[in-house]
């Protein structure tokens, strides 16, 4: 009787290991790009994996903010343009502070519904359709205006209704809910 228990002892050990090696493994194998310095993880929503990066602190604090956690990380697909820190310090000092305050939380939710497109687009996806608009091409965001994408040389850019242009730096960031590209200005409805 001993000896079977300690068979099914090891055997069921044996067995959590294992499952245990297949989940890092499977880890492993996701095609992970680097965010501000954290591995961001394709299994993962776009919440989970915006909170680890150390260049969007700003972006995340807005979208608790505006509320939008819950919107984020849920099934989607969402394409979303993620300004960095550094794309949120060029506007005009005081901005950012006075648009996380309650009062100005319908404002914030405009700024940041309008750096989401519904769907999951990629980068490709975005170049085939500046290409088949004859060097540009609009998409419709959440918020409801339209950006407009057009490419210089290997870069794809992305402009606001304001005019402002906004180069996307890290492209192709993909999540279990959708696609992130990294965005070097705020865009502005």
């Amino acid at each position: 009787m001993r000896k079977n228990l300690k068979i099914v002892a090891f055997t069921m050990m044996s067995l959590t290991l294992a499952c245990s090696a297949d989940a890092v493994a499977q880890k492993m194998k996701e095609k992970t790009v680097m965010v501000g310095g954290a591995a961001m993880y394709p299994s993962k929503n776009i919440i989970e994996n915006a909170v680890n990066s150390k260049d969007h602190t700003t972006l995340v604090a807005a979208v608790k903010a505006a509320g939008l956690v819950e919107t984020l990380q849920s099934k989607g697909p969402f394409t979303v343009f993620a300004p960095t820190d550094q794309a949120f310090a060029k506007l005009p000092k005081g901005t950012v502070e006075s648009l996380v305050k309650p009062e100005n939380k319908k404002m914030l939710t405009k700024i940041l519904t309008y750096h989401v497109i519904p769907g999951k687009y990629s980068s490709k996806q975005l170049w085939e359709a500046v290409r088949a608009g004859n060097g540009t091409a609009k998409m419709k965001t959440v918020e409801g205006e339209d950006l407009v994408f057009w490419i210089e040389g290997k870069d794809l850019f992305v402009k606001d209704i304001k005019g402002n242009s906004s180069k996307i730096t890290i492209a192709d960031v993909n999540q279990s809910n959708g696609v992130i590209h990294v965005v070097d200005n705020v865009l502005m409805p």
